[in-house]
């Protein structure tokens, strides 16, 4: 069960919700929004208390009104918010504001290891006149074998927000361990959880705690629910500001590094208020996929791609063989913007 306040809900209005559903044999779970406080009544009593709460939280005068959601993941769940999720990007004070989730398409580019300042400002300035709105880069690197680059950490932080600081363009960057939530928050203005990492339940609970919007990548093997479920994680935290990110799943299928699952967008938009976005680098692993999977993915409904970019891709400390080099890049967003406006979207 969701119960909605009214805008001028107080302290105390919230107090007495709580404290009703607690009489009820629930959990109350309160999240406080930039507009709405919401509370998530967490629990299964028996079905007479439920009957008999949900008349008496709606007769209050601060409550908006009562939904009652089935699902296992119930702030993601669309019953919840039948509307889609728009926020902006953009925390920090240097940085642009960018929406994700309405018309205008969310796109994120740039390098998939951070390795130099003067490379970092030169894909951020290229990308940034080809479209791109948002400035990706890894600081913190997860690697399969011990031996590849693992990233820059710090200063892969600090480039990053010298190149924001130039551009104006907001920072996304992944955040690997609980313990490197604040600093990564003192630097990014969207915190990217890896796919690695989806079900690293004290990493998601620990966001759950931050207000810096989050990118929540979808897991090697994980279903859609599991997905789902993951998110939930940082919504009941207090984070509302969550976007689905497709970046491939492992199947028996060679020929590629990952399937790219564009199924997803639709089946993500049916179950979830919140925005998706695309990885066609990651999902592909092949730099001769990523411009028609990204077509793909813009026709069949996502809110943005996040594509890596890199000037001599050859030569890249990671992830080479599935980066577009910045011309590419350039080609790829004129192509995107027919198709953007075909679906009523913008580029």
């Amino acid at each position: 069960m969701i119960i909605i306040l009214k805008h001028n809900a107080t302290d105390s209005d919230i107090d007495t919700v709580s404290n009703k559903l607690k009489e009820h044999g629930y959990t109350p779970n309160v999240t406080r929004g930039i507009e709405d406080v919401i509370i998530a009544a967490i629990g299964t009593p028996a079905i007479q208390e439920k009957e008999l709460v949900a008349p008496q939280l709606q007769a209050m005068e601060f409550v908006e009104r009562v939904l009652f959601v089935s699902k296992p993941y119930k702030m993601v769940s669309r019953e919840s918010h039948p509307t889609d999720s728009v926020f902006d990007i953009g925390t920090c004070p240097d940085a642009q504001k960018v929406t994700v989730g309405g018309k205008k398409l969310a796109i994120m580019a740039g390098p998939c290891s951070v390795e130099n300042l003067e490379n970092t400002q030169f894909i951020a300035r290229e990308t940034q006149k080809s479209g791109a709105t948002v400035l990706r880069g890894g600081a913190y690197k997860p690697r399969t074998s011990p031996y590849d680059f693992q990233g820059l950490g710090l200063e892969g932080l600090q480039i990053l927000a010298q190149a924001r600081k130039e551009t104006g363009m907001p920072v996304i960057t992944e955040v690997m361990t609980p313990g490197l939530v604040e600093q990564v928050c003192e630097y990014a203005d969207v915190l990217q959880i890896g796919a690695r990492n989806m079900q690293n339940y004290d990493l998601l609970r620990e966001v759950g705690k931050m207000r810096t919007p989050v990118l929540l990548k979808r897991g090697l093997s994980s279903t859609i629910e599991e997905w789902l479920k993951a998110a939930e994680y940082l919504l009941a935290g207090g984070n509302l500001n969550v976007m689905f990110c497709e970046r491939g799943i492992r199947t028996f299928e060679p020929s590629t590094r990952f399937t790219l699952d564009l199924s997803a967008i639709p089946a993500i938009k049916r179950a979830s208020h919140l925005p998706i976005i695309i990885d066609p680098s990651q999902g592909t692993g092949r730099r001769d996929m990523v411009a028609s999977m990204s077509k793909a993915a813009i026709a069949a409904g996502a809110d943005g791609l996040i594509i890596e970019v890199h000037p001599h891709p050859e030569d890249a400390l990671s992830d080479g063989q599935q980066t577009l080099d910045t011309n590419q890049f350039a080609q790829l967003m004129s192509d995107l913007k027919p198709i953007a406006e075909a679906v009523g979207r913008s580029i």
